[in-house]
């Protein structure tokens, strides 16, 4: 696995919101749980951009409300620090709706995406209209 060009901070915990930013049918997320990470004792795990994480559906349509669905972060109002120097902010929190496998589900994203997130799944780098 080829190691990220880019410092992340990770400032996404459980009980984070994220809007969608997909049209797949949700329209807002909640974190529940961070997928593959774990902490110090006492300590919520935190999530950034193209981590996956599970996360409930609190607005969106009647077939995914209330129900956990994996997600993949694409933006984060926290600054990213590139190798380069430069520091990249979004004005929004946002998450794509994926599968198991790291398919998407939707057919389009709203919005930029990191290119980190391209590094880490690049399954998402044909459905993005923007890669800052």
């Amino acid at each position: 696995m080829k190691g990220l060009s880019t410092r992340i901070s990770k400032t996404l915990i459980p009980g984070s919101r994220l809007v969608c930013a997909d049209n797949s049918g949700a329209f807002e997320f909640m974190i529940i749980h961070n997928v593959g990470k774990g902490g110090r004792k006492g300590r919520l795990a935190a999530a950034g951009v193209g981590d996956i994480v599970i996360a409930s559906v609190k607005k969106g349509t009647p077939q995914y409300l209330k129900k956990p669905v994996r997600v993949v972060i694409i933006r984060q109002k926290a600054p990213i620090r590139r190798a380069n120097g430069m520091r990249v902010r979004f004005e929004d929190n946002a998450g794509v709706m994926i599968q198991e496998g790291g398919l998407p589900v939707g057919t389009d994203i709203k919005g930029p995406i990191a290119r980190e997130v391209i590094e880490l799944n690049i399954n998402l780098a044909g459905l993005a209209s923007k890669v800052v």
